[in-house]
């Protein structure tokens, strides 16, 4: 009866193999016809082929998610809206950019610079923040790609652009107040720490942008990846402006663990933490408890 022959030393993996009365084994070269293949037993192989296809298969999948992370990861931070309302609006000129401002325009009054969210058309928060505040000027910019505004959104261009509306506002207002709600929050936050300004309101605003991605994709290197970080509490407590932080209870978006970071990290005595009970990231704007806790903030 034949029997199993053993692997040759070598790298080739075909031998054949003497009668089982023979006190040897010889191996023959893969050229001979009297050879056969020495392997594991057919199950084996075949169980261990199949997972090093499926741990193969797993890999490039991952490789391929971060791969489209790092490309697609502003398409997914950034929502552009057109302008759905006919106001009033003014033309900026940043960098290589043209800006639409949506403005209640006051003459001498204080003066509000408002960043909206990432999906926010701010010509819609117009009126709301025109009925809050009927003694301010108004200035709500469509960040680079929404509404009329050419360009495309970056966190080094928005904070360009947020520099741009503050020097164009401040030829003619000299007490500047500012609100960022959301993605704009990060907008604000850094315009405060380099410009005066008296007054600085965060509607659901974040730590960082890198934090709020972390939570929400802990399955892919997001620290190695992101481009745009908002890092907004790294530089918060440069900001000496009273500021108040107001976050929503059921924000499943920007958890309000993320805005009492925020808070944190401001300088003693400088920030106040709001959290408007029952509300969430998108609906916080209807309760009436925000629109007490906007007002109060820049009164």
């Amino acid at each position: 009866m034949p029997r199993k022959c053993r692997r040759p030393a070598s790298a080739r993996t075909w031998c054949a193999c003497r009668s089982a009365s023979s006190t040897s084994t010889t191996c023959w070269p893969i050229w001979s016809r009297r050879w056969r293949r020495c392997e594991e037993p057919g199950p084996v192989r075949a169980l261990t082929t199949l997972l090093l296809w499926l741990l193969s298969a797993l890999v490039l999948a991952y490789l391929a998610g971060c791969g489209l992370a790092y490309t697609w990861q502003r398409a997914l931070l950034y929502y552009p809206q057109p302008a759905r309302l006919v106001q009033e609006s003014i033309r900026l000129t940043s960098g290589d950019a043209t800006l639409q401002i949506s403005v209640r325009p006051l003459a001498g009054a204080p003066a509000i610079l408002y960043f909206g969210g990432n999906a926010e058309d701010v010509s819609g928060t117009l009126p709301s923040l025109a009925r809050l505040f009927p003694d301010h000027a108004l200035f709500l910019m469509h960040y680079r790609g929404y509404g009329q505004s050419t360009g495309t959104p970056t966190e080094p261009a928005l904070h360009v652009d947020a520099r741009a509306l503050y020097e164009h506002v401040r030829r003619e207002h000299t007490d500047i107040k500012v609100i960022g709600r959301s993605l704009g929050s990060g907008v604000a936050v850094r315009l405060a720490s380099e410009q005066a300004v008296s007054r600085l309101a965060l509607v659901t605003p974040y730590d960082s942008i890198e934090n709020v991605a972390v939570e929400h994709y802990p399955w892919l290197p997001v620290r190695r990846l992101i481009h745009d970080r908002f890092d907004s509490a790294a530089i918060a407590s440069r900001i000496i402006a009273p500021t108040t932080l107001i976050a929503a209870e059921h924000d499943t978006l920007i958890r309000p663990e993320r805005t009492a970071q925020l808070a944190a990290a401001f300088k003693p005595g400088v920030a106040r933490l709001v959290l408007i009970e029952g509300a969430g990231h998108n609906d916080i704007g209807a309760r009436l408890a925000y629109e007490r806790a906007l007002a109060e903030a820049l009164r």
